[in-house]
């Protein structure tokens, strides 16, 4: 038989806190095992396999008009969260990760722009109580790259930009590479104001503890030397918009003894955790991830990605890791998890490989708590993509699939999933297909 990517899912699997749920094989059309929600049904419009019972609606389109008139949907819709507006109103706060070269720029508006020359940021849909969008608009502009980010408990926003490049360097105007405070229904209030004392480095995703404030960030790098996982000790911890702009200390993580995160192997085990101060934070002559740490070093890991804070802990993911760019071993990604607590951290989910097969690119990366306490986890790869669902229990289904590559004539070439995230009530699903730029509404019996 050839090896395909299915086949390649097929021979990886999932461990979850130790139990096992096999990935799924077959061809698109074929039945998924019952776990979940059931086999996915193909869409006759050939956008948005469901399983039966659930439906879509699709909020918005890259290059349809903004409600707002300020200009056209930008392009490369990625991270995402949902923030309730009274009333069954909804907000979506949605990234886009542009780089100089997108077709379609976030509309540069007048006190929300950083840098004129850079063509990423965010905006806004306003949903009704009956999900209709009611309102679209820019909330942050002249930013780069904006991949992920991460809610705060006060209900904002935090943007991430998902690049180093500095002031020159692909015909920008000012340095990047930070984060940046979003206010889902005030944007002007929060402005487009840097969070420098939060570091500047390929920023992916944030997640705030909300007891004590700690900002946790991933650093999303694929070449060696690896990302980091970082926390952000605020100057004024929980003291809501604009407060992060105060400062605070930047750290990185840890573990003694285990310099690169692939090595771990075994869903359960656990490790002390220790914090080192970062000591540029501002990366001015170095990155941060090959600065100096100490006699110890520092713990780096291949494509820090997800992040967000749920029962009790941090959760993040590690897209994948291979061991032919550099990686301790091989991995098809890993889901951890940091308890503040006890100062523990620990290996909860691992992805393939099994029997020696490689799984080159389909991997991990938004992760989001599903209403039934398990994940939601997008999938970032080549060919149909999927959100896969894992239940607290360990089994992994199948959610949501696009329409690429699984011969019905006309479906578009949609590119990775990106920005779950469940509406307030828990009873909608929202979801970005990265390219063509696509948000949907995914509504049905939810657990």
């Amino acid at each position: 038989m050839p090896v395909t990517r299915r086949s390649l899912l097929a021979a990886g699997a999932i461990s979850f806190s130790g139990a096992l749920g096999a990935l799924f094989a077959g061809s698109a059309g074929a039945a998924r095992p019952t776990r979940g929600y059931g086999p996915l049904l193909p869409d006759p419009r050939g956008l948005l396999d469901l399983p039966a019972g659930f439906s879509y609606r699709v909020l918005s389109r890259a290059g349809d008009r903004l409600r707002s008139g300020e200009g056209t949907v930008p392009a490369n819709c990625d991270g995402m969260a949902a923030f309730g507006a009274g009333g069954g109103r909804v907000r979506l706060v949605r990234n886009h990760e542009n780089r100089t070269t997108a077709a379609l720029r976030v509309p540069a508006v007048a006190g929300l722009t950083y840098d004129p020359e850079a063509l990423g940021g965010c905006t806004v849909l306003d949903l009704g109580p009956d999900g209709r969008v009611t309102g679209e608009r820019v909330a942050l502009a002249g930013t780069a790259v904006n991949c992920a980010g991460g809610r705060t408990p006060w209900n904002t926003w935090l943007s991430c930009e998902e690049t180093e490049d500095r002031a020159g360097t692909s015909g920008y105007a000012l340095d990047h590479g930070y984060v940046f405070e979003v206010h889902p229904a005030h944007p002007h209030r929060s402005g487009a104001v840097p969070l420098t004392a939060l570091g500047r480095f390929a920023h992916e995703a944030v997640a705030v503890d909300p007891y004590s404030g700690v900002v946790y960030e991933t650093e999303d790098a694929f070449v060696e030397p690896f990302g980091l996982f970082y926390r952000f000790l605020p100057r004024r911890p929980l003291g809501g918009p604009g407060s992060l702009r105060a400062g605070g200390a930047l750290e990185a993580l840890r573990v003694p003894g285990v310099a690169d995160l692939a090595a771990v192997d075994e869903p359960g085990a656990e490790f002390p955790a220790e914090w080192v101060p970062v000591p540029d934070p501002s990366a001015a002559g170095t990155p941060i991830r090959l600065q100096d740490f100490g006699p110890g070093g520092i713990t780096h890991a291949q494509k820090l990605e997800g992040c967000y804070w749920g029962e009790g802990r941090v959760h993040f993911v590690s897209s994948y890791a291979r061991s032919s760019e550099g990686a301790a071993a091989d991995h098809h990604g890993q889901v951890w998890s940091y308890d503040p607590r006890r100062a523990r951290l620990r290996l909860d989910v691992r992805f393939g490989p099994a029997a020696g097969v490689q799984l080159p690119g389909d991997s991990p990366d938004n992760i989001c708590l599903a209403p039934d306490g398990g994940l939601m986890v997008c999938e970032d790869g080549g060919g149909a993509q999927y959100v896969f669902g894992v239940t607290p229990g360990g089994e992994v289904y199948a959610m949501a699939r696009n329409a690429e590559d699984i011969g019905r004539p006309g479906a578009p070439e949609w590119g990775e999933f990106a920005g779950v995230t469940f509406s307030p009530d828990g009873r909608t699903m929202y979801v970005n297909a990265y390219a063509p730029g696509t948000t949907f509404a995914v509504t049905g019996p939810w657990h």
